[in-house]
């Protein structure tokens, strides 16, 4: 029987290869979204951005996602979009998961911070369209990401690499993704290389996207619609206002929760407790096939 060679250098080399197009299209179909909502993109830098434009421009950023790793998935890597890691099954019970385990992170870290007042709590400001805008902007960031750095990076490095040599690589790039962001350090790179290996850790055991986008979404909602802190140095609209005492390593400062060593702490322990989750879901697959093929 003819056995067929797999080539393990092609993950890395598709890798390479969306790098400079993913950035070109995304580059431009940004610079549609600056022109729709109305942003001057010579001075792109010192645009005072409401959430409406902040919306206008990410939606803009998700479509040329989009459109870039389907070519890519499509002619390069010659597979379904839907491979990516869109298999319903398991979906509720993965976007449950994931959105809980954002919640209570942030809430943790919220919860911590205000006992030991290294944020102080002012006031609460509830507004709906800012609310509701503010749900379609971080849906919108958590798909794309994941799209392009576990639906395609990772899952491309998979192929060429040890799972976890992946998922460190993956991490890395997710982290320099964010160096261009307001107030980005050596510590909110450190915890944003721990959030790829949060984010990433379920994919490279169930090659599902639906958890890393529900607790990639969750993340950036909860902390910072809800918790009121800054998100990847960006400040947004927040239903609890608050205020440092001081920018210190606990609270992340300007960057937000997810730069500060509370913040990495917690994500060691949750990612402990998704490991044994989606480890024994695989094993418990494997077991069904195995029983089923023996039954045969």
């Amino acid at each position: 029987m003819e056995t067929v060679s797999i080539d393990k250098t092609q993950g890395w080399k598709n890798v390479l290869k969306i790098i400079i197009p993913y950035f070109l299209t995304v580059g431009i179909f940004q610079l549609i979204g600056y022109y729709f909502a109305g942003l001057d993109i010579l001075n792109y830098k010192t645009n005072q951005q409401t959430t409406k434009q902040t919306f206008v421009v990410v939606f803009f950023s998700f479509l040329g996602t989009i459109l870039i790793i389907w070519i890519f998935r499509k002619y390069v890597d010659r597979e379904s979009f839907r491979s990516l890691g869109f298999d319903k099954k398991f979906i509720s019970n993965d976007l449950l998961i994931g959105i809980l385990f954002g919640f209570f992170i942030m809430l943790l870290g919220f919860t911590s911070l205000i006992l030991t007042k290294q944020i102080i709590f002012l006031a609460f400001q509830f507004r709906l369209g800012e609310f509701i805008l503010s749900v379609g902007l971080f849906i919108f960031i958590a798909i794309s990401e994941e799209l392009i750095l576990r639906g395609y990076i990772l899952s491309n490095l998979m192929t060429s690499f040890n799972k976890y040599i992946a998922l460190i690589i993956s991490s890395v790039i997710f982290s320099l993704m964010h160096g261009a962001n307001p107030d980005f350090n050596l510590l909110s790179m450190i915890g944003l290389f721990v959030a790829g290996l949060f984010f990433g850790l379920a994919y490279i055991y169930t090659k599902s996207l639906w958890f890393p986008i529900a607790l990639h979404f969750s993340w950036n909602f909860f902390q910072g619609t809800i918790f009121g802190f800054n998100v990847s140095g960006k400040d947004t609209y927040s239903f609890i206002v608050t205020k440092e005492n001081s920018f210190t390593i606990w609270n992340g400062g300007n960057f937000g929760f997810e730069g500060s060593i509370l913040s990495i702490l917690f994500q060691f322990f949750a990612i402990a407790i998704v490991f044994r989750i989606f480890k024994n879901r695989l094993a418990s697959k494997k077991l069904v096939e195995s029983n089923g093929q023996s039954s045969s």
